[in-house]
């Protein structure tokens, strides 16, 4: 069980220190009068510095050591 986890965390770490954010957008109605709607589209970003994927890394490989013994 452990072990699974340990791999997860890595893997999790892997794709975190290769993608370090992520944008999505929304839609945010700025005028209504009658049949007519102007909407906005706004881009968002999250991003997060790759020492938490380091982290994540190390983490996994620190729970898979901590298993075989």
């Amino acid at each position: 069980m452990k072990k699974t986890i340990g791999i997860v965390l890595i893997v999790i770490g892997i794709i975190m220190l290769a993608y370090t954010g992520f944008n999505y957008v929304t839609k945010e109605k700025v005028v209504d009068i009658g049949p007519i709607e102007i909407n906005k589209e706004k881009n968002h970003s999250v991003k997060w510095p790759p020492v938490v994927g380091l982290v994540l890394v190390v983490g996994g490989i620190v729970v898979i050591a901590l298993d075989k013994k």
